[in-house]
Parts: structure tokens; sequence; C-alpha cells
């Protein structure tokens, strides 16, 4: 409670001593003001939900909102991540039925004999090497060829979670190296989730704010900015590669491992549990709902005797625990950004910006992607971003003697900043959801952090330089 009490004041201060000082500063916006108090918040370890419903209250008071008005704008917008936190949910309890089939023992034996009782540098490099590599194809694929985005996450990343334990892999590299596969596919190829982000909303709302986008290829404008993720990748991997020791008795005992008692897995079982995760994979595909891809998974498990009856309820209680703080941050993440669009500060922030770039270009580009960054961060969807800003940069970048492709770079580099490093976006949440069953990877600290900075500093950089380099 004294955190919440310090931080608040703490922010509270910074804001009234900046009233007074700029009085007329953009500065003030109520977008700025309460994702900074968000950020603020959680890095001094208040609880991100906490940080979120304070922050919404903030943006609401300083947006001129009522106290009422405010709370109706925030219910509005939590309706809206029930869907999301019912599917984190199912995914949770699907994930807990995997761990009951015996797979993490297996994927546990294997690494065990692979690495023998003394095993050598080079072996244990090798082995690291090969599930990173595991883990980056799956997060690329999951935007583009195999559209599921993080459904895989609990799937995938679960039952390896001993394995990479067991190595000594730095999970805050993890969670890089899946928000790289998160984030950057849909920047670049136009195919899944890209087709939608590149070709729906972003050619689609540069065409709707009047610039003609006939004969534009997305994915050539958007490649230095996706180069600038490529860098923030190399720099992760160079910085967290060292070794990282968890405790693998609290992971034992909650993916239910017996470091005792050694292959009781079943081949039935396992053919069972491979059956159910492409079961889960095809319905995701057809039906474009993890909600139904997670329970026909859970349900395959159930039916087939995998789980017991009298252990169903229990498996699901668990995976739903498992999953419970992250459909919390989703939903009130939803009521946040609804109190921003409601103050109507958003706007009025791209507004401000757009009065101090003069007729600077260099100016107006920075200042357009540090704006998109802050709107992302609290909104969590680079989707919801890229509308808004797109109606009022698209005329003002013309206006400015932008080429098309820079403008291309510029609005969706600008929409796509901060999707990386927001605590409210399934960037950093799918990570944390499956890095942290055991409770040893922090949200902010081990997701939220090294994400902002290793993907949103970068990409900054290089999309100035793609709508400078563009013309």
């Amino acid at each position: 409670m004294s955190r919440v009490v310090t931080g608040v004041l703490g922010v509270m201060a910074g804001y009234a001593g900046a009233v007074y000082l700029f009085p007329s500063s953009a500065v003030l916006n109520a977008v700025l003001a309460s994702v900074t108090a968000m950020l603020v918040l959680s890095l001094l370890k208040v609880n991100v939900v906490a940080s979120l419903l304070i922050a919404a209250f903030f943006a609401g008071v300083i947006g001129g909102l009522s106290a009422e008005q405010t709370m109706q704008a925030f219910n509005n917008g939590i309706s809206e991540g029930g869907r999301t936190a019912l599917s984190y949910a199912l995914l949770g309890a699907f994930a807990a039925a995997i761990a009951k089939s015996g797979l993490p023992n297996m994927l546990a034996d294997k690494v065990v004999m692979a690495l023998g009782a003394e095993p050598g540098t080079q072996q244990v490099k090798r082995l690291k090497i090969m599930l990173i590599g595991v883990l980056l194809l799956a997060a690329v694929l999951s935007q583009n060829l195999v559209p599921v985005h993080i459904a895989f996450i609990p799937i995938l990343v679960t039952p390896l979670l001993y394995v990479m334990s067991k190595l000594g892999i730095d999970r805050r590299l993890v969670a890089c190296v899946l928000t790289f596969g998160l984030v950057t596919p849909y920047m670049f190829f136009p195919i899944g989730f890209g087709s939608l982000f590149l070709n729906d909303i972003l050619l689609a709302n540069i065409q709707k704010s009047g610039m003609d986008v006939q004969g534009i290829n997305a994915p050539s404008a958007m490649l230095i900015p996706a180069t600038g993720m490529v860098l923030g990748l190399i720099i992760a991997m160079y910085r967290y590669r060292h070794r990282r020791d968890y405790d693998l008795d609290a992971l034992e005992q909650v993916e239910g491992i017996d470091s005792q008692h050694r292959g009781s897995y079943s081949t039935k079982v396992l053919a069972i549990a491979l059956f159910a995760i492409a079961a889960a994979f095809f319905v995701q595909l057809i039906s474009d709902s993890m909600i139904y891809g997670g329970l026909v998974g859970f349900m395959i498990f159930s039916l087939s005797g995998v789980l017991d009856w009298s252990e169903t309820d229990d498996t699901l209680i668990q995976g739903m625990k498992m999953m419970a703080v992250i459909g919390f941050i989703m939903i009130a993440a939803g009521g946040f950004a609804e109190v921003l669009r409601e103050t109507g500060s958003i706007t009025s922030l791209v507004d401000s910006s757009v009065a101090i770039m003069g007729s600077s270009k260099a100016m107006a580009a920075f200042l357009m992607l540090l704006v998109g960054l802050f709107i992302t961060i609290g909104i969590g969807s680079p989707l919801s971003t890229l509308p808004i800003i797109a109606a009022i940069y698209v005329p003002l970048s013309l206006q400015l003697g932008f080429s098309p492709l820079a403008i291309v770079a510029l609005v969706g580099t600008a929409a796509a900043l901060g999707d990386a490093g927001s605590p409210a976006s399934d960037s950093t949440l799918g990570p944390t959801a499956g890095l942290n069953i055991d409770g040893q990877h922090d949200h902010m600290r081990d997701s939220v952090v090294p994400t902002f900075i290793h993907y949103n500093l970068p990409l900054l950089l290089f999309g100035w330089l793609a709508a400078m380099t563009l013309g």
C-alpha cells in the first residue's frame, strides 16, 4: 500500500510541477501524463492491474472527464477485454493439461540424457541455440504462416520451461525472442497478421487519409524499421547470453515433474498430447478463436482419459489461476485505453505535436514516432493506434514533402512502436504467461523493460532513418 501512495504522490507532484513550469505544453496531455503514471507505478513494483486502474482515473481527471464519466468509459472498455481474458484462461487450462500428460517429463528426460552427468560447454551451447531457434521460429510462424498469435506460447513454452531452466537459459532472453517473433513479422511479411497490418489497416488508413497507395509496396517501406528490430534481437541475445539459475524444485512442483522417477511417461499419453496440440491449432485456425482452440485441446485430454474426471476441475482451475493475472491485466488495459479515447487527448496530443514541428522534416519524423510510441504503450495495440495517427500524420507528411514510401514507413513504425515494451500488450503479456508459471519471471522487470530497451529504441532510430532516407 505504501508503494501505491508513494507512487501516486510522486506522479502528482511531478505533474503539478510540469503545470507550473509549462502551462501550455503538450507534456500536460492526459495520454502522456497517464501513461507516464502507469509506467512509474509499475516500475515501483505496484501491481500492473492497480497501476492501470490508477492511471485510467488519472487520465480521466486530466482529460476533463467527471469521475462518473471516467468510470463509465472504463466499464465500457473492460467489456472488450473479456474475450481475451477468457482465451488466456482456457489456454492456461490447456497448458496445465499438457503438463499432466507427461510431455515436460519426457523433455526433461531427453535433456538430462543429452547432457549426461557432466555436460560439456559446447554440448550445452548447442542445445541452447537449438531451443532458442525453435522458439524464434515458432513465434515468427505464429504471425504469418500459422497465424495463431500467442496461442502457441502456453502450448510450447510450458513444456520446454524445465529444459530451458535446466540449461540456465535467461528467461529475459526468451521473452525478447518471443516478442521479436510476435512483432517483427507483421511489420514486414504480408501474410497472416502481416497482411492484416500492412494491407487492411496501414495502407487502407493511409488511403483513407488522402494519399494514393496504388503501386506502393508496404514491405519495402518497412524494411529499414524491421532491420532495427533485428538489431535489437542481436543485442538482446548477446546481453542475456550468460547462464541464469532458477529454482528447479519450484518448477518441478508446478509442472508435475518428479526428478526421482524419470521415464514413467506413456507413449499412448504422449500421442494423445500431440494430437490435442494439433487439434487446438486447427480449431484456432478455422474458428479464429483461441477460446475454442484451448477448450478443444483440454476436452481431448479429459475425454481420452489422460485426465481423470476427478482431476478435470482441479486442472482447469489450476490452469486458469496460472493465467488469471494476465487476464486481469488485459481487462484493465481495455478500460484504460477506452478512457484515453473518451478524453479526446489522443487527438489533441497529435495536434500538439504537429504545432511544434514547424517545417523541419527531421523534427517532424521524430515527434511523430515519439507520439506513436506513447499512444501504443497506453493502448497496447498498434492496430488501434494506426487509424488515429494516420488521419493527421498523412496530410502533414504530404505537406512537408515526404515521399509515399517514407510516409508508409513513418506511419507504420509510429503505430508499431510501443507494442514491444507495453505492460498491456499481447507481445509482452504472452511471453510472461508462458515464462512465469512458477513465479520466477516478473512481468515488468523481465518482459516489459528488456523488450522496451532492445526494440523500441532501435525501432525509433531506424524508423526515423527510414523516413529520412526514403524521402
